[in-house]
């Protein structure tokens, strides 16, 4: 009777939990359903590898299932419950594609033949203009010059290319100034390099402008960017794409003053991709010319004139390197690494006639050979961690961690012989060994809410270590060794440690009104010591400080073309290594640099004003801008005597003063018939300077005005001409001014081979041999001028060739880390 009993209760327990259980007796069918499909260019009806397809429920959004495309555009879900979806489809650069479909027990699987996505032409943060894209895009925090269609860039590197990029001068080093301020930061798609912390003239010159996609202007920062840079950030984007097979190219350029080649790699199979680009340049000995006056006044009112005069030839080798391969684990996972490595050689061979006078009648006349030889090399490796969030488009998690080292090694010889009269007699060598190390951790989170809110978040750590290995050393008059000079020889070792947190949000405040704001903290660790001089030592306790940096921007569209743009945002500008560093660089005798490991940062506040639109063809940027600087870093020239009673004019770094700075500039764009385009921008604003050098008020105030042009024109036969031109005036400091900077080139194109291969030619100022640049500083009882003049005329040839096949998807492959936190120095020389 028992055992009947539990047979029947427990075949009442099973039919139990069956009827209860989807799909049991009584409730739904055991059978389950499938989606498939293919994901289509809604233009080119080319499929779409890797968009993410997500079935969600319709009640409450949450995601039910999701699947990446394949290479062919194809999707399978399978094993679905019965019922009802909401089936969205989404890839970067299109319009997101929604469909609510139903699984049936009649009907249980759903094939969507082709799902076509059409372009997303239609974003908050930009004025879309449709059609091909421009070469100067308006975003809401920046201006993007889209530098791989201007052909005049064939053959150039990164200087030549940022020249023809609005709202930037650069001079003839390749010093980059942002509405008249050199306190910018420059990246690498979107990445910092100490490369840039010694001379970023030489290391602009290392990058080819046939590897630079487009230039980014970051006029207005938001939160989220390190507050380096109080005039702006200059983001450089390399040509990366996400390849489905393998392709190449090789370029090769030969001129009359330069020569480089270039090679690249791209391939990629399924989830898989990797590129390679590396390129070599070297440049001709040139030849400069050199005419230096410096004249001083004592208290008894005599004076002493020094002049120098005569030539030098140097000349450059270099080469960059960059690898990059990501992997994507699933839609929602992926992982990316890339490596760069850099180097660069010069050397300079001068010999000058010096000449001392005292009161207007000769003292002593001798000549002066020099011989400088500087290595520069370094690497930088990333490796950054992306995770999306399957139940919320946009939510996102990303980890990158970056190492960077840089080695900048001068050697600098001089050779001082008596000529007719008792002279001035030195052989010494002076040298400098400098190595940076930095490593980065940062975390970001981003999280939307709703349609119209967003919030991002993140953390960051940047760890530099430095140090500089200074000596200097000569030989008695009559000997054959070196003996070092203690007194300026040591090792310098720097440490500077920066710890930051940010939160920054996007609010659509109505269809066409945006707003970004936020706060950005930064705290700065500072400490240094000498292996000699214990006593110099300093740490944090003296020179930690910390700073709250607000931002925001509001932007308002009218229509799909036109917007205004009003910005507010405090940034800093952290010194260089150079700024800081205690080696005495010696010009000559009477001339030495030295830095000063006690500098702050300079503090900015500023206002931007701007308007953009797009009319019939032409594109218009107007804006207007105020930024008051505190704690002005700027390098100022004092009299000193040194061990020999002998008065030195010495170049020291401080935190001099303030300065206002007034301006407003505008670009245009325009193309008539189709095929010609003009692309023109001035740059105006007035600066108003003072600070206190040697105990003294100093004030100086100047108009600055720059500007560029650009001409391009399509002819028949697959034929491109571009000419352009450039102008920036003298740089005005508290005790005189730098040279001022022109340009002129022009440069054409034919595409050959079915368009996988090209020829150009270049000509740089046809019509001017050789450029002189003035430089003057003075004060009461000193002055000094400085004519520098060098060969400039060029002449070039390019041939380019592109071979294998890709399919090239559009996608985001940088490394999230920015130390963009230090002030970019705009001067040669020695550095860490």
């Amino acid at each position: 009777m028992k055992k009947q009993l539990l047979l029947v209760l427990f075949t009442f327990c099973l039919f139990t939990a069956a009827a209860q259980r989807p799909g049991g007796y009584g409730g739904q069918s055991q059978i389950t359903g499938k989606v498939t499909g293919i994901i289509t260019d809604g233009a080119s009806g080319d499929p779409i590898p890797y968009a993410t397809v997500v079935l969600k429920s319709p009640k409450d959004g949450s995601t039910v299932n999701g699947v990446i495309t394949e290479d062919d555009g194809s999707f399978k879900m399978v094993n679905l419950k019965l019922g009802t979806y909401q089936l969205e489809v989404s890839f970067v650069g299109y319009a997101k594609f929604s469909k609510q479909i139903e699984l049936t027990p009649k009907v249980p699987d759903v094939e969507l033949n082709q799902v076509k996505l059409e372009t997303d032409t239609d974003q908050l943060d930009e004025v879309v203009v449709s059609g091909q894209r421009e070469t100067i895009e308006n975003k809401i925090d920046r201006i993007v010059y889209n530098a791989e269609q201007d052909v005049a860039n064939v053959g150039g590197d990164a200087s030549d290319v940022l020249r023809r990029a609005p709202l930037l001068s650069v001079d003839q080093d390749g010093n980059v100034s942002l509405r008249g301020s050199q306190n910018i930061q420059i990246l690498i798609n979107g990445k910092p390099s100490s490369m840039f912390g010694s001379s970023p003239g030489d290391a602009l010159k290392m990058i080819p402008a046939d590897q630079i996609k487009s230039v980014e202007v970051i006029t207005s920062p938001s939160a989220k960017y390190d507050g380096e840079g109080t005039a702006g950030i200059i983001n450089i984007i390399t040509k990366k794409k996400t390849p489905q097979g393998f392709a190449g190219n090789v370029d090769v350029t030969a001129g009359t003053r330069i020569n480089r080649e270039v090679l690249g790699i791209n391939a990629g199979v399924g989830r898989f991709g990797f590129n390679l680009n590396a390129s070599s340049f070297q440049s001709w000995p040139q030849t400069a010319i050199t005419d230096f006056t410096q004249t001083s006044t004592d208290s008894l009112g005599n004076t002493s004139t020094l002049n120098q005069f005569g030539g030098s030839e140097s000349w450059r080798v270099g080469y960059f390197g960059n690898a990059g391969a990501f992997y994507d684990f699933n839609a929602y996972h992926s992982l990316s690494t890339s490596i760069r490595l850099r180097g660069f050689n010069s050397s300079n061979e001068g010999v000058n006639t010096v000449e001392n006078l005292r009161n207007g009648n000769l003292q002593n006349t001798y000549d002066r050979f020099t011989d400088t030889e500087s290595q520069n090399g370094g690497y930088e490796w990333s490796l950054d961690y992306v995770m999306k969030f399957p139940e919320q488009e946009g939510r996102e998690f990303s980890a990158s961690y970056k190492i960077d080292g840089n080695i900048n090694n001068t050697q600098f010889l001089i050779r001082q012989d008596e000529n007719d009269l008792a002279g001035q007699y030195e052989v010494a060598k002076n040298d400098n060994d400098g190595n940076n190390r930095e490593n980065t951790i940062q975390l970001d989170y981003t999280h939307p809410m709703g349609e119209k809110f967003k919030l991002e978040t993140g953390v960051k750590s940047i760890l530099r270590d430095i140090k500089s290995d200074f000596a200097y050393s000569n030989q008695a008059e009559g000997g054959n060794s070196y003996t070092i000079v203690p007194d300026r020889s040591d090792v310098f070792s720097y440490n500077q440690d920066v710890f930051a947190g940010y939160v920054s949000t996007q609010y659509n405040i109505t269809k066409k009104l945006g707003m970004i704001a936020g706060v950005r903290y930064e705290f700065t660790d500072i400490s240094g010591s000498f292996r000699d001089d214990e006593a110099s030592n300093f740490d944090g306790d003296t020179l930690e400080y910390d700073n709250w940096l607000p931002s925001i921007i509001l932007n308002q569209r009218f229509g799909k073309t036109s917007s205004v743009k009003l910005a507010y945002n405090r940034r800093i500008s952290r010194p260089s290594l150079r700024n800081v560093n205690p080696y005495i660089q010696i010009g000559n005798v009477n001339n030495r640099t030295i830095g000063n490991p006690a500098l702050g940062p300079e503090v900015s506040d500023n206002f931007e004003l701007g308007f953009n639109t797009f009319v019939k063809g032409t594109s218009i940027n107007i804006s207007t801008f105020y930024n008051k600087t505190d704690k002005v870093i700027q390098s100022f020239l004092v009299n000193e005597v040194n061990q020999e009673q002998d008065t030195v004019a010495t170049t020291r770094f401080d935190n001099i003063g303030t300065q206002d700075n007034f301006g407003a500039n505008l670009f245009i764009s325009t193309t008539f018939f189709k095929i010609w385009t003009i692309r023109g921008g001035i740059n105006a604003n007035y600066q108003m300077a003072e600070g206190f050098i040697q105990g003294r008020l100093r004030e100086n105030d100047a108009l600055l005005l720059s500007g560029n042009i650009n001409s391009n024109i399509k002819l028949p036969y697959d034929i491109t001409i571009d000419a352009f031109g450039f102008a920036r005036p003298r740089r005005q400091t508290l005790q005189g001014f730098n040279p001022g900077f022109s340009i002129f080139g022009i440069g054409a194109k034919k595409e050959i081979f079915d368009e996988r291969g090209s020829i150009g030619i270049s000509i740089i100022e046809p019509f001017q041999k050789r450029k002189p640049f003035i430089s003057e500083t003075k004060n009461e009882n000193f002055y000094q001028r400085n004519v520098f003049e060098i060969p400039f005329r060029s002449f070039g040839i390019n041939f380019s060739y592109k071979f294998g096949k890709l399919d090239y998807k559009a996608r985001q492959r940088r490394s999230r880390i920015n130390n963009d936190d230090q002030q970019s120095d705009g001067n040669q020389g020695q550095s860490f």
